[in-house]
């Protein structure tokens, strides 16, 4: 059972602007946007990633650098163009604004299953490729690695929104209610039973609990597969060695 820890890129000149970036080239972190992937990087060194798999867009390989560069050791990052951007086609490069005046964006808005954008790729396919390469990845983490693995995506907005959705069970077309913030954490954890969905759109607050704990002192507590009936203990914070 590894877990993955979803990260939207920190914010860019595009989402301060409001123009939808899509796959454009060039669209990198602002100041803002910088200095909350650092935050973010703060947050998750404390825990021991072992993999890191970004989208190939610029903007999240930069948070995804800033994150891997406060881990402790060194980690390659793995790039993974089905967590790439939804291909918004002809949308692109357009400011919201504009778009909201477009029929399609009341179908995006209540029905995304149905919406498939001029040019470019329906969001039932952006979702059915970044599911299938999160749970491919961790698949593979999980092997490597063995149970209590945590390992790191690097994606954009609506394809980590797509992946909650379907780790919640729940239908695309209710995935707008989901919020995804810049250099936000999301954390889903995968078994053969069922996904966990672990927390959604922190910006704030420890994630050490996320890292394994010693051998000697994960046996007194067996993790397994079952959701615990009347929700259980939660992780354990107690300080290494107590």
């Amino acid at each position: 059972m590894a877990t993955v820890i979803l990260v939207r890129h920190g914010r860019t000149t595009a989402n301060a602007t409001g123009v939808l970036a899509g796959r454009l080239p060039g669209v990198r972190l602002d100041d803002r946007g910088t200095e909350q992937a650092v935050a973010t990087a703060d947050r998750l060194a404390p825990v021991r990633l072992v993999a890191a798999v970004s989208s190939p867009l610029e903007r999240c390989k930069q948070t995804t650098r800033a994150i891997t560069r406060a881990q402790a050791g060194d980690l390659a990052i793995t790039t993974e163009r089905r967590l790439s951007e939804c291909d918004y086609g002809e949308w692109q490069g357009r400011e919201l604004k504009d778009l909201a005046k477009e029929p399609l964006w009341k179908v995006v808005q209540g029905q995304p299953s149905a919406a498939a954008f001029p040019g470019g790729e329906s969001m039932r396919a952006m979702q059915d490729r970044a599911v299938e390469a999160v749970r491919r990845h961790d698949r593979l983490v999980e092997a490597e690695h063995g149970p209590g693995a945590v390992w790191l995506a690097v994606s954009h907005g609506d394809v980590i929104k797509a992946i909650l959705a379907d780790a919640l069970g729940t239908h695309l077309d209710l995935f707008q209610r989901i919020q995804v913030d810049p250099a936000s954490v999301s954390i889903v954890r995968y078994t053969e039973s069922r996904p966990y969905v672990l927390g959604t759109n922190t910006s704030a607050g420890d994630l050490s609990w996320l890292s394994p704990p010693p051998a000697k002192k994960a046996s007194r507590r067996r993790r397994t597969a079952d959701a615990p009936v009347g929700g259980g203990a939660g992780p354990d914070t107690s300080p290494a060695g107590s």
